[in-house]
C-alpha cells in the first residue's frame, strides 16, 4: 500500500478504549469541517467490531448533527441494540468535546440465498485514459485558495477519475448527473469489512455536489455553505475497494437550501455492489461574498 492509503487504513481501524467504546484519529482534508466520509467509515468500523464475524453489514443510516473538528479525535459509542436470529442492529454515536456530531444505525445479516435482480450499469468510458481528480486540481492550482492548496495537491489514498467533464474550479450549469471511477491507491488486505469501510469513506466524495451542477456553483465558491445532513448506504455484495468502481450519481431535486442526491456503485463486471442517498445543505451566504 502507499503511505497515504496505509494512513487511511489506520484511520479506519480505531482504538478500543473500553467495551463498546472506540477512538479514531482525524484528518484535515481542507474542508470547512471534518470530512463526513471519515465519520461514516469510522462509525461502520466501530459497529462492525461488536458484531459476530459471520454477519456482514448491509445498511447504514446516519445524520450529521454538528460540524466536526479535524484537529481532534472522535470517540464512538456503540449501542448493541439487538442480536436476532438473522439480523444484528447497532447504534453508533460519534462524539467530540462531549457532544454528538453524528449518529447512525447499522444493520448486519448473515449470508443467505434469495431472489436476485439489479439495474444495468451505465455505459461509460473506462478509467484507463481518464485524468484523475488530482491531475485536474493541479491543472487549476491557480484557482485554489492558498489555505487549502497544499491539502488538495498532495497524494490521495483514493484515486478518483471523473467521467463527466464538469470542472469544480470553473463551474458551468449542466445536467445533475455525474459519473466517476474510484479505487484505493494500492492493494488492500483481503478483509471484506475493510473494503466496506473504505467504500463508506469514499461514498461522501462528490455526491452532494451533484445537486449543485444545474446551478453552475461549486463547493469551492467562497459564498457557498455546503455540508452533509444525512447519509444512507446499502451494501449489496462483497467488493474490492482496490479495484475500479463506478459511482453513478444523480440529483432529482434541490430546494429550500438543500440538495438531494443518490448514487449506485458498480464493479468492473457490472455488478451493483452498493447504493447511496444523501441530503445536504447548499446554502448561498451573502455575508461570505
Amino acid at each position: 500500500m502507499s503511505r497515504v492509503l496505509d494512513d487511511l487504513v489506520a484511520l479506519l481501524s480505531l482504538e478500543a478504549i473500553e467495551e463498546n467504546l472506540f477512538r479514531g484519529a482525524s484528518q484535515d482534508l481542507g474542508f470547512r469541517q471534518l470530512f463526513g466520509g471519515q465519520v461514516l467509515g469510522q462509525s461502520l468500523s466501530a459497529a462492525s467490531q461488536t458484531v459476530e464475524d459471520d454477519r456482514h453489514v448491509h445498511s447504514l443510516h446516519g445524520y450529521f448533527l454538528r460540524p466536526g473538528d479535524a484537529s481532534l479525535p472522535v470517540v464512538y459509542n456503540v449501542d448493541r441494540v439487538r442480536d436476532g436470529g438473522s439480523f444484528s442492529t447497532r447504534r453508533v454515536t460519534a462524539i467530540q468535546k462531549g457532544k454528538p456530531i453524528f449518529f447512525c444505525s447499522a444493520s448486519f445479516q448473515y449470508d443467505e440465498d434469495g431472489y436476485e435482480h439489479q439495474i444495468t450499469m451505465p455505459q461509460v468510458p473506462g478509467p484507463e485514459n481518464l485524468p484523475s481528480e488530482l491531475e485536474i486540481t493541479r491543472r487549476n492550482a491557480q484557482r485554489v485558495s492558498d489555505h487549502v492548496r497544499d491539502k488538495l495537491l498532495c497524494a490521495k489514498p483514493i484515486e478518483i477519475r471523473p467521467v463527466t467533464a464538469d470542472n469544480p474550479y470553473d463551474p458551468a450549469p449542466g445536467e445533475p448527473v455525474k459519473y466517476v471511477w474510484f479505487r484505493a491507491d494500492g492493494t488492500l488486505p483481503d478483509l471484506p469489512a475493510l473494503h466496506k469501510y473504505i467504500l463508506a469513506y469514499a461514498s461522501d466524495f462528490g455526491l452532494l455536489t451533484t445537486s449543485m451542477l444545474p446551478h453552475g456553483i461549486s463547493v469551492w465558491d467562497k459564498f457557498m455553505q455546503v455540508a452533509s445532513l444525512d447519509h444512507a448506504l446499502w451494501f449489496h455484495r462483497d467488493l474490492r475497494a482496490d479495484d475500479w468502481l463506478l459511482y453513478a450519481m444523480d440529483s432529482p431535486w434541490s430546494g429550500n437550501a438543500r440538495g438531494f442526491a443518490r448514487g449506485s456503485v458498480f464493479n468492473r463486471d457490472g455488478q451493483l455492489v452498493a447504493s447511496v442517498a444523501q441530503e445536504g445543505l447548499i446554502r448561498k451566504r451573502e455575508d461570505w461574498m
